[in-house]
């Protein structure tokens, strides 16, 4: 019972981060053409992987893309945010599945 709460716990952790990209992505997207305007990528994969392998609590950043500014100083790839995009919501979609599929376990193991 315990490593299936510890389960869901970092599914829930992934599934909060993943938000968290989808936040980031939406707004780059919504300032491809704000001057000046630098995006942002959260990450967290590899915080979630030393957390998991030693121990720790893991977190997620919201850090710049680093991708080179146009003229206008703005550095928004839209067709690579909508890539991201998708990449996202699959993620958040296999995440939700997880979760679902260990609540279903604990379920069946609780009422039979």
């Amino acid at each position: 019972m315990a490593n299936a709460i510890q389960t869901i716990n970092v599914l829930g952790f992934a599934l909060n981060a993943i938000n968290q990209r989808n936040q980031a992505i939406a707004n780059n997207i919504a300032n491809e053409n704000t001057p000046g305007y630098q995006a942002n990528v959260v990450t967290f994969e590899n915080s979630l992987a030393s957390a998991l392998q030693n121990g720790g609590t893991a977190s997620a950043s919201v850090v710049p893309e680093g991708l080179a500014s146009g003229t206008n100083g703005n550095n928004v790839n839209l067709p690579g945010e909508m890539a991201l995009e998708v990449k996202t919501n699959l993620e958040n979609q296999s995440v939700a599945n997880s979760i679902n599929t260990e609540f279903s376990i604990l379920s069946t193991a609780i009422n039979g």
